[in-house]
């Protein structure tokens, strides 16, 4: 792995750099992806068309879009020179990502109970993002990025870990909700009723996107912060959707 990073980038600086350049263009894409989802919703799930490409099944779509997402992380842990994982904050943050992404890409597609397919389209997309997605994190959270000594508990890293557990388990148990709301044999949709459901009508978008807006805190930085700025601009829009 690190051979062939050394054949994409001249030196760390030019890799730094060019991570930064990613981070900016990821907030430059929520941005337009903001404009476009007030015409258009995501085109997957209960909104999928057949426009958008051939069906693909959403467990397969699931497993396969996500699992660059924790692949490629790995790789760069275990097979580069990850100068910066002997840092306690950096394995937190580390490890904060990937119990999302372990559950999301391994788990999460074998508790799917029924869903509509896909549309390659949209399937293609969240693949391309997950391995974009999944260098820029990991990338600079285990080799780049420096945090004074005392981190761990300063305020910005205590708070954003804590809003972090806070939305991951909003986000699993109501994903549990939705997985248990049709009986055997049932199909089409129902509203969602215990939990942050009570609160919010989009309670597994909002548990994500306070999870992603910790990780953010913790990390302060402009790689954790266009992540949770982009992952709030697109579930913020299905949320809305949804609750309409």
């Amino acid at each position: 792995m690190d051979t062939v990073l050394r054949s994409l980038f001249s030196s760390e600086e030019e890799e730094l750099y060019i991570l930064d350049c990613l981070s900016y263009f990821m907030i430059f894409m929520a941005v337009l992806t903001f404009l476009t989802l007030l015409f258009e919703n995501v085109p997957y799930g209960r909104y999928s068309d057949r426009k958008y490409g051939f069906p693909v099944s959403v467990r397969v779509a699931w497993f396969i879009q996500e699992l660059p997402a924790l692949v490629v992380p790995l790789a760069l842990v275990f097979w580069t020179a990850s100068s910066k994982t002997g840092h306690l904050p950096n394995q937190l943050l580390i490890a904060m990502y990937f119990c999302h992404y372990v559950q999301r890409s391994l788990i999460y597609p074998c508790l799917i109970r029924g869903g509509k397919p896909t549309p390659f389209a949209s399937f293609a997309l969240a693949f391309v993002f997950c391995i974009y997605n999944g260098y820029l994190q990991v990338r600079y959270l285990s080799h780049y990025a420096e945090f004074p000594s005392d981190w761990v508990t300063h305020p910005c890293f205590i708070t954003g870990s804590c809003l972090w557990l806070f939305g991951w388990i909003i986000n699993l148990h109501s994903d549990h909700i939705l997985r248990n709301l049709r009986a055997p044999g049932e199909t089409g949709y129902k509203i969602p009723r215990g939990g942050m459901f009570e609160y919010v009508s989009g309670a597994n978008f909002f548990g994500e996107i306070i999870e992603w807006g910790g990780f953010a805190l913790a990390g302060f930085s402009v790689h954790s912060a266009a992540f949770a700025f982009f992952t709030c601009v697109v579930l913020s829009s299905r949320a809305v959707a949804h609750h309409k």
